[in-house]
C-alpha cells in the first residue's frame, strides 16, 4: 500500500511540474529548432520489490525529439519525447535476457540549468519481457511505468548524461497473478 502511495505522489508531482513550469528563457528557445537526438547508455538496477534479489544491467539505445514534432499541440519549449530501447540479462540471482522499448516525456528543467549542467525530471511506460517470475507473477511479458530525474552535460554539440529512476513491472491485472516487481535504475550514457 505504502509503494502505491509513493508511485501516485511521484506521477502528481511530475505531472504538477510540466503543467505549472513556464520555461525562463522561451524567447531564446522559440529562435532554435530542436534537433532529434541519438544515444547510447548503460544502465544498471536492483529491485526492492518485492525482495532485492534481482540485480541486472542494460544496453540502452535513445531517440529524442522535440515534443512539437511527434505530438502536434501546444507544449512547453522545454518537453521531449523520448523512445528508449534496451536489451540485457539479470546479473542475481541468475543471468536471465530480458529486453524493453518504452516511450518517455522529458521536460528540461531550465531554471536549474547552468552552462556545465541541465536537470531533467522523465517519465513513461513501456514494455518489457524477462526471462524470468517471481512467485505470483502471471506473465513474463510486462508493463513497465519509470519515472525520474537527471543531469545533462553539454559538450559541444555531444552530451553526457546520468540519471536515477525507479521502475515497475506488472501485468496490469492482464492475468489474476499480478506481483509486481520495483527497482531503482542507474543509467549513463551520451547524446550525439
Amino acid at each position: 500500500m505504502k509503494l502505491k502511495q509513493i508511485s501516485i505522489t511521484i506521477w502528481m508531482v511530475f505531472l504538477a511540474v510540466l503543467l505549472l513550469s513556464q520555461p525562463l528563457r522561451a524567447e531564446d528557445q522559440n529562435e532554435k529548432e530542436v534537433p532529434t537526438r541519438f544515444g547510447f547508455g548503460l544502465s544498471y538496477g536492483n529491485s526492492f520489490h518485492p525482495d532485492s534479489k534481482i540485480g541486472f544491467i542494460l544496453a540502452n539505445y535513445l531517440v529524442m525529439f522535440d515534443y512539437d514534432k511527434i505530438w502536434p499541440h501546444s507544449a512547453p519549449e522545454n518537453l521531449r519525447f523520448k523512445l528508449e530501447f534496451s536489451l540485457g540479462s539479470t546479473t542475481t540471482p541468475e543471468n536471465w535476457p530480458m529486453g524493453s522499448a518504452a516511450m518517455m516525456a522529458l521536460y528540461y528543467l531550465d531554471f536549474l540549468d547552468s552552462e556545465a549542467v541541465r536537470p531533467y525530471i522523465e517519465g513513461g511506460i513501456g514494455l518489457i519481457y524477462t526471462g524470468f517470475r517471481v512467485e505470483g507473477q502471471g506473465s513474463r511479458l510486462n508493463f513497465n511505468p519509470k519515472a525520474g530525474f537527471g543531469f545533462e552535460f553539454p559538450i559541444g554539440r555531444e552530451s553526457l548524461f546520468t540519471s536515477l529512476r525507479w521502475d515497475h513491472l506488472s501485468n496490469a491485472y492482464l492475468n489474476e497473478d499480478n506481483t509486481s516487481i520495483d527497482s531503482v535504475v542507474l543509467m549513463f550514457g551520451a547524446y550525439f
